[in-house]
């Protein structure tokens, strides 16, 4: 079972893992020719998260998606702010615990909800090519138990990320740099792959 506390822990671990690689989100965005801030725009996502309450999944993820939309973190609110709230409209009403199909079905609500605010996809040079293949693994290890749902969709999601280096961006100010987007892994799809790498460390 996956606890409302604990899953708090995963967010608070996956801030703290973030704002220690702030300076390399930037570096990989500037490199892929983005505005080299995408390390500062998801620092202040997790700091607005940080500031989210509930004692249950659904209020707790609605506030960590409100919280997010009115924070000043560009295209990151709202793509953040729409993934947790399809986990919210997902999760089950009052739940302060969740069984494994519960996690999944959770995090297919995510992925759903994410899929109406992004065409981007995998291959696209995008967070997408870390958090759709993490959930298609998360979701394949249900009958294994949620600590091992989370560390398949960590591997899952750092092979995403690192796939995206030789990619050629398709969306984003980085599609401009045509050829020259190719070699440094994508900054969205690197920090998600943070998270997911955080969650897992969280309940080993």
């Amino acid at each position: 079972m996956l606890t409302i506390a604990k899953f708090k822990e995963m967010i608070a671990a996956a801030g703290t893992d973030i704002r220690v690689n702030e300076k390399l989100f930037s570096e990989l965005d500037a490199a892929t020719g983005g505005d080299g801030d995408h390390g500062t725009a998801i620092v202040t996502a997790f700091n607005a998260m940080g500031k989210a309450e509930g004692d249950d999944f659904k209020s707790y993820l609605k506030a960590l998606s409100e919280g997010l939309q009115n924070a000043a973190c560009g295209s990151t609110s709202t793509l953040y702010g729409s993934w947790l709230q399809g986990m919210s409209e997902a999760a089950p009403a009052n739940a302060s615990e969740l069984d494994a199909s519960g996690v999944a079905a959770m995090f297919q609500g995510g992925v759903e909800e994410i899929g109406f605010v992004t065409r981007a996809r995998i291959g696209d040079k995008t967070l997408m090519d870390t958090l759709l293949p993490a959930t298609d693994a998360l979701v394949a290890a249900q009958a294994q138990g949620v600590p091992a749902m989370f560390a398949a969709a960590a591997d899952a999601a750092a092979a995403g990320a690192e796939a995206t280096g030789p990619m050629r961006a398709r969306f984003g100010r980085a599609k401009n740099l045509g050829e020259r987007s190719v070699g440094p892994r994508d900054a969205g799809a690197a920090s998600m792959a943070c998270i997911f790498q955080a969650f897992a460390k969280t309940l080993k």
